[in-house]
């Protein structure tokens, strides 16, 4: 019998990992790559200049897989995750299947808001190209439902209340 189209985005057999994390402290400054965070409840998190209670861009995601991506239309070997100014960086899981959905990282429960979409200071970290390699690339957002630890190596997967 085949699977309704709502069954198939209900169902996300896939678990993912964090590869990377980092914080913003102030705008324009490098991010701190971190070992853990504390993702607080409706703000974001800690030490992040974009944590703000009641936002809807707490948190950015991208994937590595799209990093690797990226790096090969700039024909480069590799890109440091800290270039594309996202928070967290996860591998095993596509972050697009969790559109309208609640997922749970590490410890924390966060929920999709939308797409993140890359800003011209792409062209200047990235070199020339680098605004267009990240087109459609360039992960998600979301929003901290319950806060929690995160930390390297924690799973990402589909939240089950």
């Amino acid at each position: 019998m085949a699977q309704s189209l709502q069954d198939l985005f209900d169902t996300l057999p896939q678990q993912g990992r964090v590869d990377w994390i980092g914080v913003r402290p102030a705008k324009y400054e490098t991010l701190l790559s971190l070992e853990a965070v504390w993702a607080e409840q409706d703000v974001g998190l800690e030490g992040d200049r974009y944590a703000s209670r009641g936002g809807k861009r707490q948190v950015t995601l991208i994937q590595s897989e799209h990093l690797a991506a990226v790096a090969s239309m700039l024909g480069r070997d590799d890109l440091e995750p800290a270039l594309v100014r996202r928070n967290i960086t996860v591998s095993g899981i596509n972050l697009l299947a969790l559109k309208k959905q609640r997922f749970t990282i590490g410890a924390a429960v966060l929920e999709y808001t939308g797409l993140c979409h890359p800003c011209s200071r792409m062209e200047m970290l990235l070199g020339p190209g680098g605004y267009n390699a990240m087109r459609g690339h360039g992960g998600i957002t979301a929003r901290v439902i319950q806060g929690g630890r995160i930390g390297l190596g924690e799973p990402v997967e589909l939240w089950k209340p």
